[in-house]
């Protein structure tokens, strides 16, 4: 990358550390090797979480997984979880990271929750196991899953989603700035559509459609 003028770069972790400054013992050694029961509590509710990969060459990818809660996450064993996979826009990107490279980190959400679950370890993909009828939805089993071995978890205060006022309503106009998902799509993706066409089909028929056809 070429620097910047006016920019201080922090290039080392020793000028990293002098302006952040060290973690307390309680956070340094809060991370864990397997589940508790409040654990899998948390991932029995959460319908939602983003799955961060590498390639072997550092090309990164992080990808949003949701189901219904207690679908998204089966748990094999207190060292082991599997999450399902969705019809989608058969892109792949993390996937193909991941057999490149098998670290992965996953961050689970709770809707209205500040804190967070972060997991991180090592994956492979599933095609079928056991498993998969426990991961049923509207009588759809996944297309594979994503079985991941626990290296390290640790639950992640709630700072990030205070300061950005995440789950306050008051704060939501998801159109008032960005224009709706239709418009992008005409602009960025799909030219030869047009609005009306793209939000006939973002339209209910899209959510109908979540565990059968490929979306985009």
């Amino acid at each position: 990358m070429t620097p910047q003028d006016g920019w201080t770069e922090i290039a080392d972790v020793a000028a990293l550390t002098q302006l952040l400054g060290e973690p307390t013992p309680m956070v340094r050694d809060k991370a864990r090797h397997f589940l508790t029961e409040v654990d899998m509590a948390w991932l029995e509710a959460s319908p939602f979480c983003v799955v961060g990969t590498a390639s072997s060459s550092g090309e990164a990818d992080v990808s949003p997984k949701g189901d219904p809660a207690g679908h998204l996450v089966h748990v094999i064993d207190e060292r082991t979880i599997a999450i399902a996979e969705r019809p989608g826009n058969r892109r792949a990107d993390g996937y193909r990271n991941l057999l490149e490279n098998p670290y992965v980190g996953l961050l689970f959400m709770i809707p209205g929750r500040g804190d967070t679950l972060r997991v991180n370890g090592r994956a492979r993909l599933v095609s079928d196991a056991p498993f998969f009828d426990d991961l049923v939805v509207k009588g759809h089993r996944p297309l594979l899953a994503l079985v991941v071995e626990i290296d390290e978890l640790f639950h992640h205060c709630a700072k990030a989603f205070l300061r950005s006022s995440l789950w306050e309503p008051t704060t939501w106009d998801p159109e008032a700035v960005v224009a709706r998902r239709a418009v992008l799509a005409q602009r960025l993706e799909r030219p030869e559509s047009t609005v009306d066409e793209l939000d006939l089909y973002y339209g209910p028929a899209y959510a109908g459609n979540l565990y059968r056809d490929p979306v985009a």
